[in-house]
Order: C-alpha cells, then sequence, then structure tokens
C-alpha cells in the first residue's frame, strides 16, 4: 500500500485474480471508509492497454497510479486492479485502476479475466469512465467496440442493477467540435447494444434504463499538456458532490454502506470467479445480513462487558437496585443506538431483522436480573404488608379492614415498584409476578387470620375453663339435689358471656354467618365439655368423695365440732345419715344432667343399697334387679358416669371401708359408758351401810380418823387427777392398769417433792406456834389438787370432761 500526501493507494486484485482482502482492510482504516455511512462514491476506468488510463487519473484525481514510460516503449503497466483514494474531492472517493484491455502480454486469456474485471467495476462502481481515442469513433472495427460489448453483455448478468453513470472520455481530441463527435458516438454506442443478446425480460429495454451516458474530450497530453490539464481541472469539478442529486453518481439505489464494502467487494469478486451471476440486490442482502450481524454481535459483546450493567447485575442478586428499570433502559437504548448509527445505511428489512435479534438477545441477558428484582420487590412488598397488618391490628382495627386496606395499599406499592423497574425495550408483563404476590398476601392474611382466631378462641377456651372448672368442681363436692341445675345454670350463664364477647370479637373478621356459628357452637361445645370433664374426672374419685362425706358428717355434729361419743348418741341413726349422703354423692356422680332431664336414679340406688333391708323380699330382689345393668333407665351411654353394676361394687367396697370406723365409734361409746359408770349396785350399797355400820361409829367416837380419812382423800384424789385414771380407762380395764403402773411411781415422787418443797418455809425471827405446821397441810392438799386439777384440763386439749375435785368443792 502506497501513500503520497493525502492519496493513499493498494493492489486490490492481483493479476492472477487474487483478491488482497487484508490490502483492503488496510486501506478501509487508513482512509476512514468505514466512517462515511453512504457518503461516498466509486469511480472505475477501463480501456485499452496503454491508452494514458493511470496518466488521466492521476492528473484528475490527484492519485499516484503507476503511469507508462513512454521513452521505454509501449507495455502493460496496470495489472489486475489497483485503488486509491482521491485527494481533495468530497465526499470520499474511491477510484480503481482496471488493467487495460487488448493487451499481447495476455494473449487469449485477456477476455475472460476482461470480462470479470468489468463486471466487478460495474457492480461496485457508482461511475465508468471508458477511455477511448479520437480516431476511433465512427470505425467499425475501433479498439473500444469489443471493451463495448463487455461491458453491454455482463451488464446482463447483474440483476436488478442499478444505474450506473457510463462516462466516454475521449482522449487527443482534433479539431472535430464534440458536438459533432458526440452523435456519433452515441450511435455507435446505441448499435452495440442493440447488437448484444439480451434476456426475454431485455429485449426491448433501452440503454437508458441502465445507464447514464456522458461524452467529455480531452486534448492531448503530449501535444497540448496546458490545455489537458485546462480540461482535466475542468472535469474534476464535476466529481465535487458527485453523489448529490443531479450528481455525476445521483442514482443510490443498491450501494453498500461503507463499513460493509470490503465484504461485498470479496463477495462480488468470489462470485465473478465462480462464473455465477451476480444478483447485486440478493447481494447486497447478504452483505446486509453478514455486516449487520457483525455489528450486532460486537454490540452484544460490549454490552457484556458494560461497566455499569455489570455493577447492576452484581447489585441485584442481593438487593434491590433504585431506578433499576432507568439504568438498564439506558444502557440498552445506547447499545442498541451504537448498532442503529453503524447499520443504518444497510438493507432496511436485514437492518431491523438484526437489530430485532440483537434487542432479544440483550433482552436474555437482562431478563435474569429483571426477575431478580422483580423478586425482591415481591419480598419487599411481603415484608412491608406483614409488617403494616400487624401495626393495624395492634392498633385495635378490625382483621378485615386491615386486611383488605393492607391489600389494597401493597398491591399499588407494588405496581408503583415494578413499573419503576420496568425495561422500556422489552414488553414483559408483571402480572404473573404480581399474582404470586397476592397469593402470597393472601396466604399470610389465612395464616394469621388463622392464627388470631385460634388466640382468640383459645383466649375464651382458657376463660371458660376458669370460670367453669373450680366452681363446677365445688358443687359436685357438695352433691345435692341443687348441684346439676346449679351447674347448668352456671354453664349457661358463662356461657352467654363468653359467646356474647367472642361472637363481637369475631365481628372483626367480617366471617359468614355459617362459620361463624360453627365456631361459636364449638365454644359453647367446649364449654360443655370442659363440665363433663370435670364431672368425668369427679366421676373417678368418686369412693374418695364418699368417704370423705361420711367421715364428716359421721364424726363431726351439727356445729361442725368433733363429735365425742358418751353414750347418749344413735350412733345407727347417725350411720344411715351419712351413709345416705355418701349415696347422694353417688347418685348425683353416676350420670351427666345438663340437659335438665328428670331420671330416677337416686331413687334406684337409694332403694337397691339404703333401705333394701326393709320391704318384702320381692322389693329387695326388684331393686338389686335394677342394679344388674350396664344403663340407668333414661340416661344413654354417653351421659353415664357410673354404671349401675359400677355403683353397686363402689358401695360394697365403700360400705366395708366405712365399717370399721363405725364399730370404732360403738367400741368407743361402750367404754364412755363403762368409765363413767363407778358407783356400786343398790344392793352393794345396802350392804355397805350395814356390815359397816360399826366402823362407822367408831369414826364418830374418834374424829381424828376423820381427819386422817380426809387427808387420805386428798392425796388420793390428787392421784387420780394427776393419773387421769377416768381417761386410762376409756380403751378398757387392761390398757388402763398397765398404763397406770408405768405413770404410778413417777407420780408420787412428784408427789412428795411439792409436799417437801412446801415444808421447807424460812421461820422468822418471830417463830409461830408448831401448830401451824399441822395447818400447812391442808393447805399443802389444797395447792396439788388444785395443780392437779388444771393439768388434768389442759391435757384434755378442750375435751368436754369436767375435773372431779371442782365438782366435789361445788358439793
Amino acid at each position: 500500500m502506497g501513500k503520497d500526501g493525502e492519496c493513499c493507494s493498494t493492489h486490490l486484485i492481483e493479476g492472477d485474480g487474487t483478491f488482497n482482502a487484508s490490502g483492503l482492510e488496510n486501506f478501509i482504516k487508513e482512509v476512514k471508509l468505514s466512517e462515511c455511512g453512504l457518503s461516498y462514491a466509486v469511480v472505475s476506468i477501463m480501456g485499452p492497454q496503454s491508452s494514458g488510463k493511470s496518466t488521466l487519473l492521476n492528473h484528475l484525481f490527484h492519485t499516484n497510479f503507476r503511469e507508462m514510460d513512454a521513452y521505454r516503449g509501449r507495455s502493460q503497466t496496470t495489472k489486475g486492479i489497483w485503488m486509491a483514494r482521491c485527494a481533495g474531492i468530497e465526499p470520499c472517493t474511491i477510484v480503481m485502476d482496471l488493467e487495460g484491455t487488448d493487451g499481447r502480454e495476455r494473449g487469449e486469456d485477456d477476455t475472460a479475466f476482461e470480462k470479470q474485471s468489468a463486471l466487478f467495476a460495474l457492480a461496485v462502481s457508482d461511475i465508468v469512465l471508458i477511455n477511448m481515442w479520437c480516431h476511433d469513433i465512427g470505425r467499425e472495427q475501433a479498439a473500444n467496440k469489443p471493451l463495448l460489448k463487455t461491458v453491454f453483455q455482463v451488464m446482463m448478468r447483474l440483476f436488478s442493477p442499478r444505474k450506473t453513470t457510463l462516462m466516454f472520455v475521449i482522449r487527443d481530441k482534433t479539431r472535430t467540435p464534440l458536438e459533432n463527435l458526440e452523435p456519433v458516438l452515441r450511435e455507435d454506442v446505441q448499435k452495440i447494444w442493440d447488437s448484444v443478446p439480451k434476456p426475454q425480460a431485455h429485449k426491448e429495454t433501452p440503454l437508458s434504463e441502465f445507464f447514464n451516458v456522458e461524452v467529455v474530450a480531452l486534448s492531448s497530453y503530449e501535444e497540448k499538456e496546458e490545455q489537458f490539464r485546462e480540461q482535466v481541472a475542468s472535469l474534476r469539478q464535476r466529481f465535487n458532490q458527485s453523489i448529490a442529486p443531479g450528481g455525476l453518481a445521483g442514482d443510490r439505489r443498491g450501494v453498500v454502506p461503507a463499513s460493509g464494502f470490503s465484504f461485498s467487494s470479496q463477495e462480488i469478486w468470489r462470485v465473478i470467479k465462480e462464473n455465477k451471476d451476480l444478483d447485486l440486490p440478493a447481494h447486497k442482502v447478504m452483505v446486509a445480513t453478514v455486516r449487520c450481524e457483525e455489528i450486532a454481535n460486537e454490540k452484544y459483546s460490549s454490552f457484556t462487558a458494560n461497566k455499569d450493567w455489570l455493577e447492576v447485575e452484581e447489585a441485584v442478586q442481593s438487593h434491590p437496585v433504585p431506578g433499576f428499570g432507568k439504568k438498564l433502559s439506558s444502557i440498552l437504548d445506547t447499545c442498541l443506538s451504537e448498532y442503529d448509527a453503524e447499520a443504518t445505511y444497510f438493507e432496511e428489512g436485514v437492518r431491523s431483522s438484526k437489530r430485532k435479534q440483537l434487542e432479544e438477545k440483550l433482552l436474555q441477558i437482562v431478563q435474569p436480573a429483571y426477575q431478580s428484582m422483580l423478586g425482591h420487590i415481591r419480598s419487599r412488598t411481603l415484608d412491608k404488608f406483614k409488617d403494616a397488618l400487624d401495626d393495624a391490628l395492634k392498633g385495635g382495627q378490625g382483621f378485615a379492614v386491615a386486611a383488605r386496606y393492607s391489600t389494597k395499599a401493597f398491591l399499588k406499592f407494588f405496581d408503583e415498584e415494578s413499573a419503576d423497574a420496568i425495561i422500556k425495550q422489552a414488553n414483559w408483563d408483571t402480572a404473573k409476578v404480581r399474582e404470586k404476590v397476592q397469593r402470597d398476601i393472601d396466604a399470610h392474611i389465612a395464616a394469621v387470620r388463622t392464627s388470631k382466631l385460634s388466640e382468640l378462641t383459645t383466649t375464651y377456651e382458657k376463660k371458660l375453663s376458669e370460670a367453669l372448672s373450680a366452681p363446677v368442681e365445688a358443687l359436685l363436692d357438695g352433691a345435692s339435689d341443687d348441684t346439676w341445675p346449679s351447674i347448668r345454670k352456671l354453664l349457661q350463664r358463662e356461657s352467654e358471656a363468653a359467646v356474647s364477647g367472642f361472637s363481637t370479637a369475631l365481628s372483626g373478621f367480617e366471617m359468614d354467618e355459617q362459620d361463624k356459628d360453627k365456631m361459636i357452637s364449638s365454644l359453647e361445645d367446649y364449654a360443655r365439655g370442659i363440665v363433663e370433664g370435670k364431672a368425668k374426672e369427679e366421676a373417678g374419685r368418686v369412693m374418695i368423695r364418699m368417704k370423705d362425706r361420711f367421715t364428716t358428717l359421721f364424726s363431726q355434729d351439727s356445729d361442725s365440732m368433733p363429735r365425742i361419743w358418751t353414750g347418749k348418741e344413735d350412733i345407727r341413726a347417725i350411720t344411715k345419715t351419712a351413709r345416705s349422703a355418701s349415696l347422694k354423692m353417688l347418685s348425683v356422680m353416676s350420670a351427666i344432667r345438663l340437659d335438665d332431664e328428670i331420671d330416677n336414679i337416686e331413687n334406684t340406688l337409694s332403694l337397691a343399697l339404703v333401705d333394701s333391708n326393709s320391704g318384702s323380699a320381692s322389693n329387695k330382689a326388684a331393686s338389686l334387679d335394677a342394679l344388674a345393668s350396664s344403663t340407668w333407665e333414661k340416661v344413654p351411654a354417653s351421659k353415664t358416669l357410673i354404671t349401675p353394676v359400677q355403683c353397686k361394687s363402689l358401695w360394697r367396697q365403700f360400705k366395708t371401708e366405712t365399717e370399721y370406723t363405725v364399730t370404732q365409734a360403738i367400741a368407743a361409746q361402750e367404754a364412755s359408758k363403762r368409765s363413767n359408770n363407778w358407783m356400786p349396785p343398790p344392793w352393794a350399797i345396802v350392804a355397805i351401810i350395814l356390815l359397816g355400820f360399826n366402823e362407822f361409829m367408831t369414826l364418830l367416837r374418834n374424829p381424828l380418823w376423820l381427819l386422817v380419812i380426809f387427808v387420805g382423800y386428798l392425796l388420793t384424789k390428787a392421784l387420780w387427777v394427776q393419773l387421769d385414771i377416768s381417761g386410762e380407762f376409756r380403751h378398757g380395764a387392761l390398757p388402763g392398769l398397765l398404763s397406770l403402773s408405768t405413770k404410778f411411781l413417777p407420780t408420787v415422787m412428784n408427789l412428795l417433792k411439792k409436799l417437801a418443797e412446801e415444808g421447807q418455809v424460812p421461820t422468822s425471827t418471830n417463830q409461830r406456834n408448831p401448830s401451824l405446821a399441822s395447818k400447812s397441810f391442808p393447805s399443802g392438799s389444797s395447792d396439788i389438787s388444785s395443780s392437779a386439777s388444771s393439768e388434768v384440763i389442759s391435757s384434755e386439749n378442750g375435751t368436754e370432761y369436767s375435773s372431779p375435785i371442782v365438782h366435789d368443792k361445788t358439793q
């Protein structure tokens, strides 16, 4: 490739037909042809060998093609096709210098390459210069006729060709005016056109449909150089703005954009070399397809390496990107705009198709990031919805209202956020993601609704449990005729209160009446279940309850004081009363009576278990047969807590376990009677009076014995009180004797010790009469008896026993 000032040239096609692709690429880069778009023109020149073609081009376009040295003889100078950029002509004009025709160097092969180069020049050129000698005009065997035939023949191989400008340059013009030469030349050209075989479609097509014919004449370069230069300079002016309307290259149909010129030229030459017909419109589409695809691939690679895109793609993986849609739309718009700028001159259909493919490929890359962004928006919307719903519920707002308002607000929030993420180049619909958000919100509402209803139900169930459990237990423990009516009233009152509050709370959920009634019914059933459960629980402990009630009534009097078996109590009546009360407990616990239905369980049990000893044998048998069943009359099995058979078994066990208590009471009563009856029988008293009359008279005659007897009585009374003899003999004679034998000696020693302490009274200076010592004994005896009496009272812990000493004093 050669350079000379503004001129730059390259050998495009070698003499052997080899296309210099690398040279062309370098040439295009050097002259910056790719930046020209459609603003460029291609001029080629053909003509006989050594006809001054290169000389004309160098003077006309200021190129640097090699010229023939006339002093060394006439020979081939240009081999193949050379290309150069015209200096000083706008727009950018490329000129091709073709190898001359009819040269002796090629010989017989000249025709093949001549046609190939001519066809190539016509395919790529806007203006074709045909260099010819002036003296050949009007001659039948002129050198230019084979050339014109070649041009017209190859023109038939260009399907739907564009209109090319043929400029005949008449060299070495003679004195004959151009006005006279031009008609003759045009006539010759028309004859050649008419003689050329044409396809059927172009049999009648005039020459003007394919070519704009221009004729110019130039003086001899060797003989009239100055005139030649002036004429060339004038002709050069016609090549400025040649592509403008009305210019030499005014017909721009099918022009290949400058960026595709290299590929187009290579493909055209390949097709020509393969001796195929050259379909220029199809070639134009092919060039546009290849070049647009190359441009699209370049822009695709540029986008994938774009720093802004990579930052957005990385960021959106972890968090939402503010202005996501605007950023990506801008990046995509820039990429597509660059494609449009570079591909704007190619065939519109191909350009648009490749642009659409590029856009689809770019959107395929962007779509995962877009989906990630929608995923973040979806999660963010759901999180904000959850917080807003919780805040609304905490603020006391009704559930249904809060859910409806929050749903509407945050679906709108999602729409706004997703609108901000929309990429304008994509027609992606967010409806599916919005549906997912709607489902997420609905699922959360359903979960929260279920949770809140569960909490609400649990709260009221807990209230019912607290309100019913303890009172029902207390009522069942009381076991009376009013037990179950009281339980029913309690259940009705608490159930109505709970249902009222529960119904008010449910109104905030805007439930269906059917569902609401179902939940209220469930709460009522739960309250009923608490009572039934507590009844079953208490029924399981009925034996303990019966024994406790029996013990309470049997061992305590009407004032709830411990009962003392003194011998005056009617144990049989007390036992019957206590057992009747226990039987009442059993009858109350035998069945659940929440439906206010009358049964005869109590009568059946009473007749069979308590009153069975009275009445006739037939009545006894009937009563016992009533308990030989697993169900109660008029009581369904579901309401039965204790079956008749179980009642019979429980009563037998109850009587067995309480029999010991009754036996102990009878024994205690008998012991009390024995311990309180110390007077001898009347006959013994008469005997004592008759047999002891002498001894009584002796005591009356000797009063000292009375004193001794009195002192002995005091000592005996003191021992009686100290030893609690009456108490010891309550449990029988033998246990009392054994107990007194162990306590007798310590008690006597204690009394003697106290008497000794009383006798050690300090004497004063005025000693009293020794008779005072004898008076101190009765005093000491009084103190001893008083002390003994107090000890007896205190030792009994409030037992209703009176002190014998006090009793004697009152006598």
